[in-house]
């Protein structure tokens, strides 16, 4: 039994800081459990770095989660949106933290992401002008990204990307993704043209200055990766 206690301490360091954001928050109230809108990945709490996700499709909506049984939560276009960490875990490495959306060509339960993806919300620092400092991020110690769907978004049914970024070792090439998509109808007028548009895999490279980032080299300024934000 001692050997079991001693195992469970020392691994639980190293899962403290890590999280999975599976839980659907609209307006305020939690909707459904664990996963239910959300696809599921097979590396629980283990983030991916860049050498395993660069060129792989992986990097849509992390190892595992592909189109199958998930459900499909249906919003509103001005809806506030939460995407909270399971077990009521808290952000606690520093980076950013972003949400990108791809409208599936029919039902998103069978779309595999391969189309164009807009990045719709960033999260950076709340603090620029002490960047290496983990409590400048405006998303340490939250417990979810939050989006609120912009007005004139085209209705229709859309896969929902999060991510955040860890950047504690991103000077080192290992700069953590924690990343899962939300499967939503979003209903609205629309009368908007999201853009620019990407590619997933493609959004990024590991050389990326916003990626490949030395928190400990007392940085000066910070590169946000990817395309600029759509605001509607």
């Amino acid at each position: 039994m001692k050997g079991t206690f001693a195992l469970v301490a020392l691994l639980a360091p190293l899962t403290e800081a890590h999280y999975i954001f599976n839980r659907l928050i609209v307006n305020g109230a939690n909707i459904g459990g664990e996963y239910a809108y959300t696809r599921k990945n097979s590396n629980s709490y283990n983030p991916s770095i860049p050498s395993e996700l660069m060129n792989s499709n992986d990097l849509r909506c992390n190892k595992g989660a592909s189109a199958g049984s998930t459900a499909t939560y249906t919003v509103k276009a001005g809806d506030k949106l939460g995407f909270k960490l399971f077990n009521n875990e808290k952000i606690e490495h520093p980076g950013p933290g972003f949400v990108y959306i791809s409208k599936a060509p029919g039902s998103v339960a069978s779309y595999d992401g391969s189309g164009d993806w807009v990045k719709v919300m960033e999260d950076g620092l709340c603090n620029p002008n002490a960047i290496g400092t983990d409590t400048s991020w405006c998303n340490w110690q939250k417990d979810r990204l939050e989006w609120t769907v912009q007005k004139t978004i085209p209705p229709g049914e859309y896969l929902v990307r999060v991510e955040h970024i860890g950047l504690h070792e991103g000077h080192v090439g290992k700069a953590q993704f924690y990343i899962e998509c939300f499967q939503l109808k979003i209903e609205g007028s629309g009368g908007g043209n999201p853009g620019p548009a990407v590619k997933i895999p493609g959004v990024y490279k590991a050389s990326d200055a916003g990626i490949a980032f030395n928190k400990w080299n007392n940085p000066k300024s910070y590169s946000m990766p990817g395309p600029k934000v759509w605001t509607g």
